[in-house]
C-alpha cells in the first residue's frame, strides 16, 4: 500500500497535484463539471483522512478516481426527479463495471490544460473564468482566491457556483477547443496562469512565503500552452516572465526563514538556467510589432536578472517600462510598482509625490489589491528619507493586513529596525 511518506504535508502536496487530473478524468467520463468537482472534493477528503494513517497507495490517482466515481454515482442518483440524471447514474455504474474505463486515464494522460480551457469557456465572464480555474486547476481554496481578487469568501463562492451552473447550461464538453475557440480564450487562459503563478510565488496566507506546487504547475501549463500557440508572443512572454521570476525564489528566504528583499538577495543563488531560458524567450519575441503586458513584465524581470549587483540595475529603463505597462494595464498593482521603480531611479521625494498623486486619483491606499502593499511602499519611502517614526507606524499597519506569516515577520522586523 505505502509508496512514500504518509506525513500530512506530503499528502496535502500530493492531493493538490492530483486534484486537477482526477477532476479531468471524471468530467471526461460523465460530462458533469458541477457534480464532478463535488465528487473530487469528497475523494480528496477521504484521502486526507486515510493516507496519513494507512500510507499513500502505489497509484494515488487511480485510488482517487475510483472513490470519485463511486461518489459520482451517489450524487447522480440523489436527484430522481429528472430522468436524465437516472440515465447518467446508470452510465456511471456501467463505467465502473468496465475494466478499461474503471481504471481511469493512464499516468501519462494530462488533463490540466484541457480542464483549464474548459474553465475559460466563452459562456463565462472573465471574473468567473479566473475564479473557477484557480479553484479547479490551481487547487486554491475559496479564501485564497477571494484574497487574490480583493473580494469576500462568500461572494467568491457564489461566483464559482454560478460559473459551474453556467457551464452545465451551455453544454460545455471536456474536449480541446477548435483553433478559433482557443484564440478567443487565450487572454483568459493567460490571466489565470499568471494569477496561479503569483499565488504560488507569494502565498496569500500561511507560514510559507512560496508554494512551489503552484508555481511549478503554472509554468508547466504555460509551457503546454506555448506549444499549442508557438506564434503567440504574449504566451511566450508569460513563460519568460515566470521563469525569470522563479529564478530568484531560492534567494528570497534567508538562513532563518525570513524574507530577503530583491536588493539584498545573494544573486549567486539565482537559477542561471532559468534566467538563460527566460531571457532567450523574451529576446525572441521582443522585436515583434505588438508588445503586450506579459512581454513588458518579462523585459523588466530580464533587466533585474542582467544586473550583477543591485547598484548596476537599470532603474530608469525599468521605470520607463512600468510607465508603458501602466498605459496598457492601468491597474492599482501596476501603478504601485511604478512608484517603486521611480524611487530607485529618481529618489524617494519624486516617488512620494507620484504616490500621493496616484492615491488622489485612483485610491491605491483603499484598493483591496494594493491597500496592504501601499503602506509597505510608503513606509519604505519614509525610511529612505529618514522619517523612522512614520515608517515604523506604516510597516506595522502593513504587517497587520497580510495573512502570510513570512511577509508579516519581515514587515515587523523593518518596523523594529534600529535607526
Amino acid at each position: 500500500m505505502n509508496d512514500g511518506p504518509g506525513t500530512t504535508t506530503h499528502v496535502e502536496s500530493l492531493l493538490r497535484t492530483e486534484a486537477p487530473q482526477v477532476l479531468g478524468a471524471l468530467v471526461r467520463r460523465f460530462g458533469r463539471f458541477d457534480i464532478a468537482e463535488d465528487a473530487v472534493q469528497e475523494a480528496l477528503l477521504a484521502a486526507s483522512r486515510a493516507w496519513p494513517a494507512d500510507g499513500v497507495p502505489k497509484n494515488p490517482r487511480s485510488w482517487l478516481i475510483r472513490v470519485g466515481y463511486r461518489r459520482m454515482v451517489d450524487l447522480l442518483r440523489s436527484d430522481q426527479a429528472r430522468r436524465r440524471r437516472e440515465q447518467e447514474a446508470g452510465m456511471a455504474e456501467l463505467a465502473m463495471r468496465e475494466p478499461a474505463r474503471r481504471a481511469g486515464p493512464s499516468e501519462e494522460t494530462d488533463d490540466g490544460l484541457t480542464l483549464l480551457l474548459l474553465c475559460c469557456h466563452p459562456a463565462l465572464n472573465p471574473a468567473s473564468q479566473v475564479a473557477l480555474t484557480l479553484r479547479a486547476v490551481g487547487g486554491l481554496t475559496t479564501a485564497e482566491i477571494a484574497h487574490a481578487h480583493g473580494t469576500t469568501e462568500a461572494g467568491l463562492g457564489t461566483r464559482i457556483s454560478r460559473a459551474k451552473q453556467q457551464l452545465a447550461r451551455a453544454g460545455a464538453r471536456f474536449t480541446m477547443p477548435t483553433a478559433s475557440d482557443l484564440h478567443s480564450r487565450m487572454a483568459a487562459v493567460m490571466r489565470v496562469l499568471y494569477l496561479i503563478f503569483n499565488e504560488g510565488y507569494t502565498a496569500s496566507a500561511g507560514d510559507q512565503l512560496s508554494r512551489v506546487d503552484l508555481t511549478g504547475e503554472a509554468i508547466r501549463l504555460t509551457r503546454m500552452l506555448g506549444d499549442m500557440v508557438p506564434d503567440d508572443a504574449e504566451a511566450t512572454g508569460l513563460l519568460a516572465l515566470m521563469l525569470l521570476t522563479e529564478s530568484r525564489r531560492a534567494a528570497r528566504i534567508g538562513d532563518h526563514g525570513g524574507l530577503v528583499p530583491l536588493d539584498e538577495q545573494d544573486r549567486t543563488r539565482w537559477d542561471r538556467d532559468l534566467i538563460r531560458e527566460g531571457t532567450q524567450l523574451i529576446d525572441s519575441v521582443w522585436s515583434r510589432r505588438a508588445t503586450g503586458p506579459y512581454q513588458l513584465q518579462a523585459a523588466i524581470a530580464a533587466l533585474h536578472a542582467a544586473a550583477a549587483t543591485p547598484e548596476r540595475t537599470d532603474w530608469p529603463q525599468i521605470a520607463m517600462l512600468y510607465l508603458w505597462f501602466e498605459r496598457l494595464t492601468p491597474t492599482a498593482p501596476v501603478r504601485l510598482s511604478r512608484v517603486v521603480a521611480v524611487a530607485q531611479a529618481y529618489g524617494p521625494a519624486r516617488a512620494m509625490a507620484l504616490l500621493d498623486d496616484l492615491n488622489r486619483r485612483h485610491g491605491l491606499d483603499q484598493d483591496p489589491l494594493t491597500r496592504q502593499r501601499e503602506r509597505a511602499v510608503r513606509a519604505h519611502l519614509l525610511q529612505m528619507t529618514g522619517d523612522v517614526a512614520g515608517a515604523t507606524t506604516l510597516y506595522r499597519e502593513a504587517a497587520a493586513l497580510t495573512d502570510n506569516q513570512v511577509e508579516r515577520r519581515y514587515l515587523l522586523d523593518e518596523a523594529d529596525r534600529p535607526t
